[in-house]
C-alpha cells in the first residue's frame, strides 16, 4: 500500500515544486532525479504484484476521507472547466460544462454517505501492473526529453517575441509540472478500484490535456484545446450519469464487483451503465466520432504529443475497456457496439492514415487505428482477446513514444514535419534515425510484438 501511495503522491509533490522552481539549474536535476525514483518505484511495483493480485483493504474513515477528497478534486475540476468556458465564451463548452457540473454535484452527493465508504478502495493486478511499468518508465522517459525539447521551443519563442519586440514569457516550469501530475493521475486510475477515486483521475488528466494542448496559446492551440475538453466532457458526462445510475441502483462502485453483479439474478440492472462506460472509454481512447481531439493535439509541442498519444491519455480509455472486458461477454449489445467502433475506427484510421505527408499525422492516425484493434479486442472479452489486447498496449506504447520523440526532434532539426522531406536522414542524422527505424520495426517486423499481438488478434476474431 505504501509503494502505491507513493507512486501516486510522489509525482504530485514533484508537479508542486515544478511550479515553484523557474532556473533550469534547480529544475533539471529535479526533473532527472525525480523520474529515475518514479522509473524505479514502478519495477519494484511490477516485481511486488507482478503474477500476485493484491485487495489492499482501509479503515471505513480512511476510504471516506478518499472519497471527500475525491469528490473535491472532481467538483474543483469540472467548476475550472466552466470557467474556461465563460473565459472562451464557447457555447458548447459553456452547456456541456454546466451539465457535467451539475451531474458531478449530484454524483458527489452519493459518495460522501458513510456507508458508500469502500472496504478495499485499492486493487492492483497484471493489468495495473503494466500500466504501471508503461507510466512509470515511458512517461517518465517523456519528462526528462522534455527538458531538452522546451529549452529550444523557448528559444524560438524568444527570438519570436524579439522580432515583435516584446518580452517573451518563460512557462516551462507550468508545462513539466502538468506533466508530472499526469504521470500522478495515470496511477490513481490504473490503481483505483473504487470508481469515485477513478473518475478523479480521469477528469484530471482531461483537464492537464486541454492545458497543455493551449500552452501555445496561439489561435490553432486554443482551438485545438476547446475541442479536446468538449469532445473529452462528453465521455466525463457519460461516466458521472454512469456513477449515479449505479449509486440509484446499487450496484457496488467497483470495477471488480461488477463481474459478480453481471453473474447474478440482478444483471439486468448493469447494461445501462456498462454502455456508459463504454462510451468514456471509447471517448478517452479517441475512437470516431471523437478522434479529432487527438488530431489537434499535434499542435502542441511534441512531448504532450509524445505522452498523450503512448502513455497517458489514450490508455487511460483502453484501460477501462480492457478491465471490463468480462462484461461484455454477459452483455452482446455493448460488445457489438464496442467491438463495431473499434472495428471502424481500425480499418478507416489505417487507410487515413497511409494517405498522409505529415509525418505527425501519420503517427495521429496510426494510433487512433491501433486503439480501435485494443478496442475491438476487449468487446470481444475472451481471454485470448484479453491477452492480444495487453501486448498491444505494451508494444504500441513503447514504438509510438519512441516515433513521436524522434519526429519531434527530426521536426526541430530539419524545420519540417513532411515526410518528403526527411529524404536521407541516414546521413543526416544518422543516430536518430536508428532510434527511429527501431520504433517502425517494432510496429510490423517479427519477433517485435506487434506483429505477434495483432496475429493474436486475428485469431482471437476468428474463434
Amino acid at each position: 500500500m505504501a509503494l502505491l501511495g507513493f507512486l501516486i503522491v510522489f509525482p504530485l509533490v514533484v508537479a508542486i515544486a515544478l511550479m515553484m522552481l523557474r532556473e533550469d539549474r534547480v529544475r533539471d536535476p529535479l526533473v532527472i532525479g525525480s523520474a529515475v525514483i518514479t522509473g524505479i518505484a514502478s519495477v519494484a511495483c511490477a516485481v511486488t504484484y507482478m503474477g500476485n493480485p493484491t485487495v489492499f483493504a482501509m479503515t471505513p474513515e480512511a476510504s471516506l476521507l478518499g472519497n471527500y477528497a475525491a469528490v473535491a478534486v472532481d467538483l474543483f475540476l469540472c467548476g475550472l472547466v466552466f470557467v474556461f468556458a465563460i473565459f472562451y465564451r464557447n457555447t458548447i463548452m459553456f452547456i456541456i460544462s454546466l451539465v457535467q457540473l451539475l451531474v458531478s454535484i449530484w454524483c458527489g452527493s452519493f459518495a460522501l454517505h458513510p456507508e458508500d465508504a469502500s472496504a478495499t478502495p485499492m486493487y492492483i493486478d497484471n493489468l495495473s501492473v503494466v500500466m504501471v511499468l508503461i507510466v512509470g518508465l515511458v512517461g517518465s522517459a517523456i519528462c526528462i526529453y522534455a527538458l531538452g525539447y522546451m529549452k529550444d521551443f523557448q528559444h524560438h519563442e524568444n527570438e519570436a517575441a524579439a522580432r515583435k519586440g516584446v518580452p517573451a514569457q518563460d512557462r516551462r516550469h507550468q508545462f513539466i509540472a502538468l506533466m508530472f501530475l499526469f504521470l500522478s493521475a495515470m496511477f490513481i486510475i490504473v490503481t483505483s478500484d473504487n470508481m469515485d477515486w477513478l473518475v478523479a483521475g480521469w477528469e484530471i488528466t482531461t483537464v492537464c490535456s486541454f492545458l497543455m494542448i493551449g500552452f501555445t496559446r496561439t489561435p490553432e492551440a486554443k482551438k485545438s484545446a476547446i475541442l479536446q475538453i468538449n469532445l473529452n466532457m462528453v465521455g466525463g458526462l457519460a461516466f458521472h450519469v454512469a456513477l449515479v445510475v449505479m449509486h440509484i441502483t446499487g450496484v457496488p462502485l467497483s470495477i471488480n464487483a461488477l463481474v459478480d453483479v453481471a453473474a447474478s439474478s440482478d444483471a439486468g440492472m448493469l447494461i445501462i451503465p456498462l454502455m456508459l462506460l463504454s462510451v468514456a472509454g471509447l471517448t478517452k481512447a479517441a475512437q470516431m466520432p471523437f478522434h479529432k481531439w487527438l488530431l489537434g493535439a499535434m499542435v502542441a509541442p511534441t512531448p504532450t504529443s509524445a505522452l498523450l498519444h503512448s502513455s497517458t491519455m489514450v490508455k487511460a480509455g483502453v484501460f477501462l475497456l480492457v478491465k471490463m472486458a468480462p462484461l461484455y461477454l454477459e452483455y452482446p449489445v455493448a460488445s457489438a457496439m464496442v467491438v463495431g467502433i473499434g472495428g471502424i475506427t481500425f480499418v478507416l484510421c489505417s487507410f487515413l492514415a497511409i494517405s498522409q505527408s505529415n509525418a505527425k499525422r501519420v503517427l495521429a492516425y496510426s494510433t487512433i487505428a491501433n486503439l480501435g484493434l485494443i478496442s475491438a479486442c476487449a468487446g470481444v472479452g475472451t481471454s485470448e482477446a484479453v491477452w492480444a489486447a495487453i501486448f498491444l498496449i505494451i508494444f504500441h506504447t513503447v514504438s509510438k513514444s519512441v516515433l513521436f520523440l524522434c519526429v519531434g526532434t527530426v521536426e526541430h532539426r530539419i524545420g519540417s514535419r513532411n515526410i518528403e522531406d526527411m529524404d536521407g536522414l541516414f546521413s543526416r542524422l544518422p543516430h536518430l534515425t536508428r532510434f527511429m527505424m527501431l520504433g517502425i520495426m517494432g510496429m510490423f517486423v517479427a519477433p517485435f510484438g506487434m506483429l505477434i499481438s495483432k496475429w493474436a488478434t486475428l485469431v482471437s476474431f476468428a474463434e
